[in-house]
C-alpha cells in the first residue's frame, strides 16, 4: 500500500518534470499542443474500444464461446486511452508500451494467470431464436378506485 501511495504521489512530479522539460527544448505552445493531440487520440480510443469491445464479443457470444481474449483485448485498448487521456508525457510512453502487440500479450498474459479462469456452477447455453420470442407480460390485476364509508348495521338508510 505504502508503494502505491509513493508512486501515486510520485508520478504528477515526474510528468510535471517531463512536460518542463520538453517544454524548455521544443517550446510551450508545441508542448501544449501535443498534450491536446493526445488527449484526442486517448478519448477516440476510448470510443473504438468501448463498440470493438462489445461488437466482437456479441459475435463470440453468439457463437456460444466465453469472449474472454477480446475482453482482455478491449481493456487493453481501454487503459492505452486512459493513459493517453492523463496529461504528460510519460503516460503517452506507458499507454504506447501497452499498444504493442508485445507488450499487450504480456500484459494481456500476466492478468490472466491472476485470474481464476473458472466457471460457476452455472451455464448458458444460446439457441438460435432465444432472443426473438414473443413473450407477453403477465397481464396486471384490475385496480378499482373508489371511496366508502362505514354505516352502522342497525340503522339501514343513515346518511
Amino acid at each position: 500500500m505504502r508503494k502505491f501511495l509513493f508512486l501515486f504521489l510520485l508520478f504528477p512530479l515526474l510528468e510535471l518534470a517531463v512536460m518542463i522539460k520538453i517544454g524548455s527544448s521544443i517550446g510551450v505552445g508545441w508542448t501544449l499542443i501535443l498534450l491536446v493531440l493526445s488527449t484526442l487520440i486517448g478519448i477516440g480510443m476510448l470510443r473504438v474500444a468501448g463498440f470493438t469491445t462489445l461488437w466482437r464479443a456479441r459475435i463470440r457470444i453468439a457463437m456460444g464461446e466465453v469472449p474472454e481474449k477480446e475482453i482482455m483485448q478491449g481493456l487493453t485498448m481501454a487503459v492505452s486511452g486512459s493513459l493517453f487521456v492523463l496529461p504528460g508525457f510519460i503516460s503517452d510512453v506507458l499507454a504506447l508500451l501497452v499498444l504493442l502487440p508485445i507488450t499487450r500479450k504480456l500484459l494481456i498474459g500476466s492478468v490472466m494467470a491472476r485470474i481464476n479462469v473458472r466457471g460457476g456452477g452455472q451455464t448458458y447455453q444460446h439457441r438460435p431464436g432465444d432472443f426473438h420470442q414473443n413473450h407477453q407480460r403477465p397481464e396486471a390485476p384490475r385496480v378499482i378506485e373508489g371511496e366508502y364509508e362505514r354505516r352502522d348495521d342497525k340503522k339501514p338508510f343513515n346518511h
